[in-house]
């Protein structure tokens, strides 16, 4: 399951530092596949499914607040034992993503897939 962010979130960017994946973004800012990974050439997100270049800009999730491209999110599955950016948000606003379910064996296979 990935995690998403709430609306209440105070755009503080305590989280965004603690992603293993560099799965968090600033609203409004466009996401790669690229961007603190090691993939490279045509990548097809685990989550979408959408299929694009690594390093092709895709479309932010949010425009106001910061946001998690669920298609690099694991949960820190593989790195630590808890999602990092939840552990640190002082406004606890980043939750479990309902519409993103995966098992850990996904999610480890994610990670797998952006760390070569």
């Amino acid at each position: 399951m990935a995690i998403k962010i709430t609306e209440e979130c105070i755009n503080c960017g305590a989280c965004e530092p603690e992603c293993p994946n560099n799965a968090i973004y600033e609203g409004g800012a466009e996401w790669r596949f690229s961007d603190g990974t090691a993939v490279k050439g045509s990548f097809t997100g685990k989550n979408s499914g959408i299929t694009a270049e690594a390093d092709a800009a895709q479309t932010p999730v949010s425009m106001d607040l910061y946001y998690i491209a669920a298609d690099k999110c694991t949960e820190c599955t593989g790195f630590h034992d808890e999602p990092q950016c939840a552990a640190v948000c002082p406004v606890d606003c980043c939750i479990k993503d309902e519409n993103n379910v995966e098992e850990k064996d996904a999610l480890l296979a994610k990670k797998d897939s952006l760390h070569l």
